[in-house]
């Protein structure tokens, strides 16, 4: 569905528009840390089985962090960058790592409690002290339990150079662990590189392709970005054939197919996102998103009746994404505007307006109430590259 933000203003002149944000500029990642390439299913699969069968065990050591937090911001003063539909995914999308360690099965060293206590002070107010504690569990007992958390904690405050670092060391120290590397791409996607994100997500897909939860992230992504990698489509298509039932799986791929179109008379093509879109809205009729894409295909199609009665249903899904509801209001008016019903479109407009205003006071709260660590990295002559 692309970056989208539309003011009413720009609706009634014709235009649509991208709501742009400033970010304050971060300290520079001074750290410089291998890539790789996403491959084909078939090679990476096969790689990726390879360096899990030599890996060690355990961790052979810990290296200091090149990196100190050192406090907390003024938490009315975050910013963005990019349109709120970015920035907001980001900021979803490290909730949703963090949500990968909640009920962890990983085995805990006796010396470190089943419970952290960063946990409790998370949740007395005091950030700081919880990164420091998660740190502290990690340099004690590096598991890769420990080492996603602190990751993770750092990721959902905004910290996201040295989330970047904790998670590539301990993609190195643990390459079996797929959440460690959906942390290590959703901390690069943060950070604003969309390849990285894409390569790395990849590669946590092909450690066990029955896994939903990586696909599930690349899918995210794609949905609010323009373009889209070869490799990530094929993982996408992957999910789609491995896990038929799964409405999402369908969507994405969808999805997928849907952005990569040669040009708009691909029919061949829009008849098979059409068919995958109908089976995930049967798979779960509550699947706003994929009534909103529908509704997008037909109204390309200039099958604006069938786009009205799509985004209708888009809407009467309910709330569960509520960015897709505004959406939708705003594509129906359009939608009404072509069958020569102004009225109505005038009155979508106003409640895409109205939700507008109300999603943006609901992120400005939770962002306020987010604090962001303030940290400092170490310079490239004191300080040695993650491995």
């Amino acid at each position: 569905m692309g970056r989208f933000r539309v003011t009413a203003e720009q609706f009634r002149n014709g235009r649509t528009g991208v709501a742009t944000g400033i970010l304050a500029v971060m300290a520079l990642f001074t750290s410089s840390l291998a890539a790789g390439q996403c491959q084909p299913v078939a090679d990476s699969a096969q790689a990726v089985a390879s360096k899990t069968l030599t890996s060690p065990a355990q961790p052979e050591f810990f290296d200091e962090p090149q990196f100190t937090v050192a406090g907390v911001t003024d938490p009315t003063n975050l910013g963005g960058h990019g349109s709120n539909t970015v920035m907001r995914t980001k900021e979803a999308l490290a909730k949703d790592v963090a949500s990968l360690g909640a009920g962890s099965a990983n085995k805990q060293s006796p010396a470190i409690p089943a419970q952290p206590p960063a946990g409790v002070e998370e949740k007395q107010g005091n950030p700081l002290l919880a990164v420091r504690e998660y740190q502290r569990a990690a340099e004690t007992d590096p598991s890769e339990s420990n080492f996603f958390d602190w990751g993770a904690e750092l990721l959902v405050h905004r910290a996201v150079e040295p989330a970047i670092e904790v998670f590539t060391k301990g993609h190195r120290l643990f390459p079996p662990s797929a959440r460690m590397l959906v942390g290590l791409g959703v901390a690069w996607y943060a950070h604003g590189s969309y390849e990285h994100a894409a390569e790395r997500l990849c590669e946590a897909s092909d450690l066990n392709p029955d896994d939903p939860n990586p696909y599930i992230f690349l899918g995210k992504i794609q949905s609010v970005e323009t373009t889209q990698s070869e490799a990530l489509g094929q993982r996408l298509e992957r999910f789609a054939r491995l896990q038929p039932e799964n409405a999402l799986a369908n969507y994405y791929y969808a999805l997928s197919l849907w952005k990569q179109r040669k040009n708009p008379d691909d029919t061949q093509t829009a008849a098979q996102v059409e068919s995958l879109l109908k089976k995930a809205i049967r798979l779960d009729p509550r699947l706003g998103p994929g009534y909103l894409q529908l509704g997008i295909l037909y109204f390309d199609q200039k099958r604006f009746f069938a786009a009205i009665s799509a985004y209708q249903k888009a809407i009467a899904a309910g709330p569960r994404l509520q960015q897709q509801e505004e959406e939708a209001h705003y594509r129906l008016a359009q939608a009404y505007r072509r069958t020569g019903e102004n009225l109505k479109a005038q009155q979508e407009l106003r409640l895409y307006d109205e939700l507008s205003k109300q999603t943006a006071e609901e992120v400005e709260r939770e962002r306020h109430e987010v604090q962001q660590f303030v940290y400092t990295l170490r310079s490239p002559a004191t300080a040695s590259k993650p491995q």
